[in-house]
């Protein structure tokens, strides 16, 4: 079986980087319901950490943002990549959009257990339509 390759939106929230702040925001997700592909959180300046929230659709967190007083980033565009968990699985895709010229600004891949494997890619903005054509991204 080869690797699919899906287009996907995400938005990120900043909070104090702080205990307890990421469960909070997991937990509001949960109890809404709001089904994810990923996350991925991580410190960023002055005492803030991003986290990055992939989901099914935007339009429930938007709502739970609105709730709770986020302040949601805009709607940003990435890539989830899974497939079959083999020696090169994640070069494969990054030598790609090297091979075109697009850098990628951050990737996230781990095993999944029973032979998978899953990745969120994420490039610049400018580079999307490009990158999603490189990597034949549906």
């Amino acid at each position: 079986m080869a690797d699919r390759v899906s287009k996907v939106n995400y938005c990120y929230v900043v909070v104090p980087s702080r205990v307890g702040q990421g469960a909070t925001v997991l937990g509001a997700l949960k109890d809404a319901g709001v089904n994810m592909f990923g996350y991925s959180g991580f410190p960023t300046s002055g005492g803030k950490a991003q986290l990055d929230i992939v989901t099914e659709s935007v339009v429930p967190l938007r709502r739970l943002a609105k709730h709770y007083g986020w302040r949601l980033s805009k709607i940003r565009k990435g890539f989830w990549i899974h497939g079959p968990d083999k020696i090169g699985a994640v070069h494969r895709h990054v030598q790609r959009l090297a091979d075109h010229g697009i850098n990628v600004t951050a990737a996230s891949a781990v095993c999944a257990g029973k032979g998978r494997y899953g990745m969120l890619l994420w490039v610049k903005q400018k580079h999307y339509a490009r990158a999603a054509r490189a990597l034949r991204a549906r």
